[in-house]
């Protein structure tokens, strides 16, 4: 803890400010230390303050559940106000006071972010994707989950100008279909994670798109897509040779017909084998047939 240090360099005449800031407390102190903890020693002395208010203008990642279950607005305001090299910030415990008033200027000023977490920030607008992607260009993980105000136009410009992504959750993100989808992946072809889930206007059309123009893709969720049905499954399945786990919980039209194929490869699913082939493997191993009706 750095009262500890602190106290331990008194006797010896030195103090743990001595240090240099740039070289040695903020990169190899500091950044070890919870971002609450460092917020309260701001309260010690000036010296403190200033040493704190230097490390969160150069802090690289910013996580506002590090803070608590809530930050204040004029906290964080406060905080990332002199900040131009973020490259990760993940600002899901915002949501219910998070405008564009106070995301766009943190975003206008950081132009090297790799990952933004927006999960549940329901108060923005399409002005703030639209601001990421003329601010972002390097952008590679963005997450709008639960994000109902992301619409089509502000989609494509994010796939306009951010075209090295490479994991994108548009989870419950409703006004999207499938034109939007197609437009998305075909200009961000990196992408290697993909959700649509809970989208019902998402469909076959954007899935096999998606397929063809994303031979990297490694996990794609579906969950809740209702107009996703097997055909599209299997040009996934022929399309996508790299990919790890598909989520396909409650798309009624998808059927084990079209996931077999996935699954005999190994890629995980979210659906068990029906009973029905359950009952016909062991009819195969034991030479008989239960007597179930299997057409559950």
């Amino acid at each position: 803890a750095p009262w500890h240090l602190m106290m331990s360099l008194t006797p010896s005449r030195r103090c743990l400010l001595d240090l240099p800031w740039e070289d040695i407390l903020v990169p190899h102190i500091l950044c070890h230390l919870p971002l609450q903890q460092l917020l309260s020693l701001q309260r010690v002395s000036k010296s403190f303050q200033a040493l704190i208010q230097l490390y969160l203008a150069n802090m690289r990642c910013f996580d506002s559940s590090q803070i608590g279950p809530a930050i204040p607005r004029a906290a964080f305001v406060n905080l990332l106000k002199d900040n131009e090299v973020l490259q990760h910030l993940a600002l899901q415990n915002c949501s219910d006071w998070l405008t564009d008033r106070e995301l766009l200027p943190v975003i206008g000023q950081n132009h090297h972010l790799h990952q933004i977490q927006l999960k549940g920030c329901a108060q923005l607008s399409r002005h703030a994707l639209v601001a990421i992607s003329l601010s972002c260009p390097n952008l590679r993980q963005l997450s709008l989950a639960h994000c109902e105000w992301v619409d089509s136009l502000s989609l494509r410009s994010l796939a306009d100008h951010c075209k090295a992504l490479e994991a994108v959750d548009l989870t419950a993100c409703r006004q999207l279909k499938d034109e939007a989808i197609c437009y998305l992946v075909q200009k961000c072809s990196r992408l290697k994670s993909l959700s649509l889930a809970v989208n019902a206007n998402v469909g076959d059309l954007a899935v096999e798109e998606t397929a063809k123009c994303c031979p990297e893709l490694e996990h794609l969720d579906l969950t809740g897509c209702l107009r996703v049905k097997n055909d599209s499954i299997r040009v996934l399945a022929e399309y996508c040779p790299k990919l790890r786990s598909l989520k396909v919980k409650h798309c009624h039209n998808v059927a084990e017909s079209s996931l077999s194929i996935l699954r005999s490869r190994g890629v995980e699913l979210d659906v068990e084998p029906p009973l029905q082939r359950a009952l016909v493997l062991l009819q195969d191993v034991v030479g008989f047939a239960p007597f179930i009706n299997l057409q559950i």
